[in-house]
């Protein structure tokens, strides 16, 4: 399984830099081949390797649903290229709830199992897809979208690649519930009641 996994990533990995000259990216242009950090006297190859990847594919199956990235913060080199990567692995019945990335698309690549996937446009209009091995889906820049692994048995693994270093996320329901918006707008903005908001907060953890 994981060798079928590796020539999935392998295809991907060549499609996404075949195309990457046409791709419009929304990180700002450099002038030079690339950013060297400051605090480097001297780079060599290995600055430009990231091995966070490591026994991903060869790991058991997360028990929560998993993102494994390679974004700027865990790999320098990428500033300044306009691109990242993430690895994602759902347990069955794993959810990625509701989330945006506000400076890229994501392209979804799925290399196991099964994935239900959508997204919303900004006329609330759902556009939604049931994902086999080998399909690919695009989330436009800035949309909330989400995945879920509906096979109650067995697990499903995405790799995702963005048009930016920083993609960012927001996840919607820590970001609605668990930030500090007042209970009473809250329960205004979902036209429910107080003890209703208080109740999904205390299920994410957030302040009640």
């Amino acid at each position: 399984m994981a060798s079928t996994m590796l020539r999935h990533v392998l295809f991907f990995t060549i499609g996404v830099f075949a195309t990457s000259w046409i791709a419009q990216a929304s990180d700002p242009d450099i002038l030079s081949d690339f950013i060297v950090p400051a605090n480097s006297n001297a780079i060599d190859g290995s600055f430009f390797t990231f091995t966070g990847m490591r026994g991903v594919f060869d790991s058991a199956v997360p028990p929560n649903f998993k993102v494994t990235k390679a974004g700027l913060a865990e790999f320098p080199a990428l500033n300044g290229q306009s691109v990242s990567f993430a690895v994602l692995q759902y347990p069955a019945g794993g959810v990625n709830p509701p989330h945006t990335h506000p400076r890229s698309a994501e392209h979804l690549f799925v290399v196991e199992g099964t994935l239900v996937v959508g997204f919303i446009d900004t006329a609330n209009k759902l556009y939604t897809q049931t994902l086999q091995l080998g399909d690919m889906f695009v989330f436009p820049k800035g949309l909330v979208h989400f995945q879920y692994n509906a096979d109650a048995k067995e697990p499903a693994t995405a790799l995702s690649a963005f048009g930016s270093a920083n993609a960012g996320t927001v996840s919607v329901p820590p970001s609605v519930f668990a930030t500090g918006i007042d209970d009473g707008i809250l329960a205004k903005s979902f036209k429910t009641d107080v003890a209703t908001i208080q109740k999904i907060k205390a299920g994410l953890g957030g302040r009640a």
